[in-house]
């Protein structure tokens, strides 16, 4: 049984602490982190429009400041994910992946027997709000059973919304 958990910054210990309550020993867990392109293609793209393309190192004006972010991301993920593999507490794959976060996820989980995700949007309603785009679109197109996890205490059952009003 291989079992991915899907790390993310600021709700990645609801995942794994998912993963370590219901994976079966001898499960392999794959940790996984996924850094989007979307900021540092951004930074590219300006650092090119402002100096043009080679023009600024030719005149000494520094580096491409998207090649620095794409480096901090790396550093950074592979920091949560080594701090996931402490909190798992069991032997585990750390795999850092980079591009269209939702489509890397699904990617990844292809062959999994669950995938282990936690909510990302609205957190204080229950409800379809409480899913960001990223995760909305992994839970719609995952290729294997998904565990979705609240990241901190569920909101009450009073934060539903009302039902719409019946149609005329």
């Amino acid at each position: 049984m291989t079992v991915v958990v899907w790390t993310v910054e600021g709700t990645w210990p609801a995942s794994v602490d998912a993963a370590r309550a219901h994976a079966r020993e001898g499960a392999e867990i794959v940790l996984l982190h996924v850094s989007g392109q979307d900021v540092p293609d951004a930074a590219h793209g300006a650092f090119a429009g402002l100096l043009g393309r080679g023009h600024g190192a030719q005149h000494g004006w520094g580096r491409d400041p998207g090649t620095r972010m794409e480096g901090q991301a790396t550093v950074s993920g592979r920091e949560l994910l080594e701090a996931a593999a402490v909190r798992l507490g069991r032997p585990c794959v750390l795999r850092e992946l980079t591009g269209r976060v939702e489509r890397e996820v699904v990617a990844a989980a292809e062959g999994a027997e669950l995938l282990v995700l936690a909510r990302d949007g609205d957190r204080r309603h229950l409800g379809p709000h409480s899913l960001g785009p990223a995760a909305r679109f992994v839970v719609d197109h995952a290729p294997c059973p998904v565990l979705l996890v609240w990241p901190e205490p569920a909101p009450d059952l009073t934060t539903i919304p009302p039902p719409p009003p019946p149609q005329a």
